[in-house]
């Protein structure tokens, strides 16, 4: 049994079968979409256990993503797999380019102004098509956009801090 941990990096679930020879119905949270099956092996959750699962094959699906993996034979053996998160463990991801984040980075660092004032830490991000967004969680929920040079002045990892050039009042 494996141990959930903080390095350990939640990347989509099982949502269906396909065919009759074990592949899975795969809803990623990657981007692009069918880079989920570029990370092997996996972890996947059933109950409150983990277990490691290597991808054999996998590729997008007209608006989705199919997946076969080692020991799934079998339709039946693909439907008990319905509905279990997918992880990975952090070191499979490939370093963040400067100036780019991994949203998982970002969750949880406090957020301030240019002046100092506190506005809360960061909840989520979600994408709108023009730009991401990232909702801050403090004495009111607010959401900046994730515009680096116009709104998002300075992100500091280590120090666990997104400077912001943003109206605490708004």
């Amino acid at each position: 049994m494996a141990v959930d941990t903080p390095e350990r990096i939640s990347l989509g679930h099982i949502n269906g079968v396909f065919g009759v020879k074990g592949w899975v119905k795969v809803f990623s949270e990657t981007r692009p979409r069918e880079k989920i099956v570029k990370y092997s092996p996996w972890w996947i959750k059933q109950g409150n256990e983990w277990r490691r699962i290597k991808v054999l094959a996998g590729k997008a699906q007209g608006k989705g993503v199919i997946a076969r993996l080692e020991g799934i034979d079998d339709r039946n053996q693909a439907e008990l797999l319905k509905g279990v998160e997918i992880a990975i463990d952090r070191d499979q991801m490939a370093p963040a380019s400067d100036g780019e984040y991994y949203w998982i980075d970002l969750i949880g660092l406090r957020v301030e102004t240019l002046e100092g004032v506190e506005l809360g830490k960061i909840s989520s991000l979600f994408e709108t098509g023009a730009n991401d967004v990232i909702v801050v969680s403090g004495d009111k929920e607010r959401l900046i956009p994730f515009v680096q040079e116009q709104y998002v002045k300075a992100i500091d990892l280590d120090e666990g801090v997104m400077r912001v050039d943003w109206d605490p009042e708004f």
